[in-house]
């Protein structure tokens, strides 16, 4: 039997957290490792299911890696492999990331077709039209993606859409092409940033990160290089909204607010009280949250990943809110469990409208993924009595010692294995 999380409800969250290396880069960075022989090495490195994952996919292309706490250390031998193991990749998205690194080093690349969470539909035409536009041929071919060129050579690429992944997997495979690319309509995130600041390190000439115009001139070769893991905003946003949830008194380190500006300021609107220092803030709320409306977009809009925090909020706040999701078409299949909590939502299309009320009623409930699933625990500390969130697999991809940090924060919430609890 997986594990569960056993959440008594009722608690006031107050007290100091200090966030990790980010999820959603610490995973690109390991696989940016792929572009330099020698050891790269990753401080700051969040102590995550996923960082195991991706060390099994850069081992099976000819890597060693060695996890020591919050330091991942990377040797990239001369000659890396090029197909990626299909049990390794398909198990979470990010893994797509080596597809970029393994084109533009070996001139060829075999990615099967990445899983992960169930948040809708995520197609990889972006990253191979970006490929092609570079010399590269792409197709699909027994469940994975196939690139192949003999040489990438710069070019004019437009996405149509800022997408993350995309704009990474052209990154890496444009800092070792000939010639100039221009990308457009790039991702601004803070990870894209932190991407290219570590590619940078490593002798790449980029210039416009964090910028929607990003120019690349390719070079020769990529040396390895150290390079600190920013910190997860995401993780610091669940926590901003775990503090303002509950009327809590949070104090949130190792994060700069500025990558959280509009997911802090709707929490001003809702009626916290909010302060920022130069590596972390501090969100206090006494009492009920005001409702407040929401809709998803690309950084510097609010992140698709705080979503289901903004819906959690939503039902216990006073008054409607309407949250649209403009970025994955099926994230709102968290709200079918809020429901189960007792969450006055009706979903119409991108949109879900929630009439919040005081409390929600306990329950068991099922992660649908990373985002999801610390949702509902956030839920569950809102709820009467003991809600029961299972599937915690996926919240141990994303979020360290979570259990650990709700309980010395105030919460009541227990791991329960196998049969326990029953």
């Amino acid at each position: 039997m997986k594990d569960r999380f056993r959440v008594t409800g009722g608690a006031r969250l107050s007290g100091v957290v200090k966030v990790d290396g980010a999820k959603n880069s610490v995973l690109k960075l390991m696989a940016a490792s792929l572009l330099a022989e020698g050891t790269t090495t990753l401080t700051n490195c969040p102590e995550i299911l996923d960082v195991p994952l991706m060390r099994k996919v850069l081992e099976g292309l000819g890597c060693s890696v060695e996890i020591d706490g919050s330091t991942v250390r990377i040797t990239t031998p001369a000659e890396v492999k090029s197909d990626a193991d299909f049990d390794a990749v398909r198990q979470f998205r990010a893994s797509v990331a080596v597809l970029g690194p393994l084109t533009a080093r070996c001139g060829r690349a075999v990615v099967a077709l990445p899983g992960g969470d169930a948040i809708g539909s995520r197609p990889l035409d972006m990253h191979q039209s970006g490929l092609e536009k570079m010399g590269a041929t792409t197709h699909i071919k027994h469940g994975a993606v196939v690139a192949e060129a003999s040489e990438l050579r710069g070019a004019h690429i437009n996405l149509e859409f800022p997408s993350v992944g995309a704009t990474e997997n052209i990154l890496t495979a444009a800092v070792l092409a000939k010639g100039q690319t221009v990308l457009d309509n790039a991702a601004r995130e803070p990870e894209i940033v932190d991407l290219c600041e570590m590619l940078i390190s490593m002798g790449a000439r980029i210039d416009g990160a964090g910028t929607s115009t990003i120019t690349i001139d390719g070079v020769e070769s990529l040396k390895p290089t150290e390079h600190e893991v920013i910190g997860d905003r995401i993780v610091a946003g669940t926590w901003a909204y775990a503090a303002a949830m509950t009327q809590g008194d949070i104090t949130v380190g190792g994060i700069a607010p500025k990558h959280l500006h509009l997911a802090l300021q709707k929490l001003r609107l809702a009626g916290a009280e909010i302060e920022t220092y130069d590596s972390g803030f501090r969100v206090r709320m006494d009492r009920r949250p005001t409702a407040v409306d929401y809709q998803t977009l690309p950084f510097p809009g609010f992140p698709t990943d705080l979503q289901p925090m903004a819906i959690g909020i939503a039902t216990i706040a006073e008054g409607t809110s309407v949250i649209t999701e403009n970025v994955f078409e099926s994230r709102f299949r968290f709200v079918d469990e809020l429901q189960r909590l007792g969450a006055d939502a009706s979903v119409d299309g991108h949109h879900v409208v929630l009439r919040g009320i005081e409390q929600l009623s306990s329950t068991d409930v099922w992660s649908s993924d990373i985002r999801a699933g610390a949702g509902l625990v956030l839920a569950g500390l809102v709820a009467d009595g003991e809600t029961i969130v299972h599937d915690v697999y996926h919240i141990d991809r994303g979020y360290p010692r979570f259990v650990e940090n709700l309980n010395r924060l105030g919460a009541q919430v227990e791991r329960l294995v196998g049969d326990e609890g029953k």
